[in-house]
Parts: structure tokens; sequence; C-alpha cells
């Protein structure tokens, strides 16, 4: 996890990825679809030995899907906090090498690599500088290809939301940032789509307009989303937000009252339990692409 600061990784996020173990257990895989998608949109489909970076690579739970393809891709996971490097370097995948590196320091060579994956990560480094160093790795119409996992409590205000109980929490979340003044960037506040918008348009026309383009990806973004509903107990659920930075974070009495909100929306009337006692928990999988503009 690379900060927006990138030339080294943030305060809150060494701190708040800082139990590995418990972001590798409880946050989820990718659904298959999205995946194939997501290599199919960056063209490394049923390309073996592809060179792939998974940039900001975590613990690898996208590394794993990766390392586990068909087409044995060959695949430098880089990842600068060390706990989550560890975690990822434990797995002994296949095909992998594990780097420490930052979005501004890839340990790859000039016009290489065939894709660049970010996985759950690119808010934490959207801007020129990292789109920069991503686009000097590529080939010539190398894919980038990004992908979110995000449970409704945790998306943009303006996705739609299905339960009372994941707007209570979503609110809340925002709410975090005035109350505990932590002003990183994160997937909810939807900020990572300025660093492509900021590019000059890569349309021909604007192109044959101006004589040029400084575009350094291909626009508009490629963008689909893939709905999904897991089960989890609640203590499996309070878990699994708890591996978000933003919470991981808090102490004390701001972390009384995230907990104390969470139970009270938990025990609201709209929220839906299997035979076991699980809840339905919706969310959505965002996947973005785009292409390298030589």
């Amino acid at each position: 996890m690379s900060s927006h600061d990138s030339g080294r990784l943030s305060d809150n996020a060494l701190s708040g990825f800082s139990n590995a173990v418990l972001y590798d257990e409880h946050r989820p895989s990718y659904p298959p679809h999205a995946v194939a998608t997501l290599l199919d949109a960056a063209g490394v489909s049923n390309l073996r030995g592809a060179r792939l970076i998974d940039l900001a690579a975590g613990t690898g739970k996208f590394t794993e899907l990766l390392a586990a393809r068909q087409e044995q891709f060959n695949i430098v996971a880089v990842e600068p906090h060390s706990g989550m490097r560890e975690e990822l370097v434990r797995k002994d995948l296949k095909n992998v090498i594990v780097n420490d590196g930052l979005s501004t320091s890839i340990p790859a060579g000039n016009n290489t690599i065939d894709a660049v994956f970010v996985a759950q990560a690119f808010h934490w480094f959207a801007n020129e500088e990292s789109l920069l160093e991503i686009h000097r790795v590529l080939k010539p119409g190398g894919g980038l290809g990004l992908i979110w996992n995000a449970e409704d409590y945790n998306t943009p205000s303006t996705y739609p939301i299905k339960t009372e109980w994941a707007t209570t929490l979503r609110r809340h979340l925002f709410a975090l940032d005035d109350v505990t003044g932590d002003r990183e960037p994160r997937f909810r506040h939807d900020r990572w789509r300025k660093a492509f918008e900021d590019q000059v348009s890569s349309t021909p026309i604007t192109a044959a307009l101006v004589g040029k383009t400084s575009s350094l990806f291909s626009l508009p973004l490629g963008e689909q989303k893939v709905e999904w509903t897991v089960w989890l107990d609640k203590e499996g659920l309070w878990k699994r937000l708890s591996t978000l930075s933003h919470v991981a974070n808090l102490v004390g009495e701001k972390l009384e009252e995230t907990r104390r909100i969470f139970d009270e929306a938990l025990a609201g009337i709209d929220v839906e339990r299997n035979q076991q006692g699980q809840v339905a928990v919706h969310g959505t999988t965002v996947v973005v692409w785009a292409s390298k503009i030589p």
C-alpha cells in the first residue's frame, strides 16, 4: 500500500495495515468474472509467460489469482509495507518475485512489462508521478488494470446501497474523516479518477487540434461493476470492517463509539440473516482499465 505522498509510505498506512494476518484472513478475494474481465481488457489473457507487475500487492490477495492462472505469468509483486510483504512472501507463490517498492520506484526496466495491476490500492497514489512511473515500465499499448472490492458500507456516497444498516455504517465512516482528522484518500472518496481526468484528452480529434497529446493512458477509462453478496457472522463482519485502515487506527473512545454504532446498526430490523444467523453483506467489485499511449 503506497501513500499519496508517493516518496514514502504514510504513517496511517503503516499503522492501519500493521495486522497483516488479520487483513489477509478477513479481506475477500475477487470474483472470477471480474478478474477475467480485467485480464482480457489488459490484453494478457492467454498470453503465456506475460510479464506482470502487481503494484501495492499487500498480502497477495490478487497476486494469488494471477499466480494460479494457466498462462504461467511472470509476476513481480511490489509492496512497501514490510508486514504485508512478509505475509505475501510466506505464501511462496509460483512464478512470483516479491520486492519492496513504491508506485514511483517500480523495480522494472523501461517498456518491459505487459500489464500493471493495482488491487485495492490505487486511491493511495492516484497522482501524475505514479502514472508516469507505471507508463515507464509498460510496453507500448500495455494495460493498466485497477480493481477494488467494496462492501456497501465502504462505497462512494453516489453508489446505491441496499440496507439501512450499511447506510448507517457508511455515514459513520465518512464522519470519521472529521472526527479523526484522517484525510487519507480512500476508495469511498472517489477522487482517484482525477489523476486520469487531469490528462490532456487523447481522442483523435483533440490530438489533431493541438498537434500532440500529453496523455499517458487511453481515455475514457473502461469500467465494469460486479455485485455480490457474502454471509458473515457478526464478529466476522466486525473483523472485516476492522481491516479498513481508517477503523484499524481507532483507539479509546473513538473505537468504542464505532463499535457501539456497529452493534446498533446490526440490531436493525432490515438486517437479513440466514439460518446460521449470518448477516447478508452486499458489495461491489469495481474493475477499471486503460492502455499505455506510447
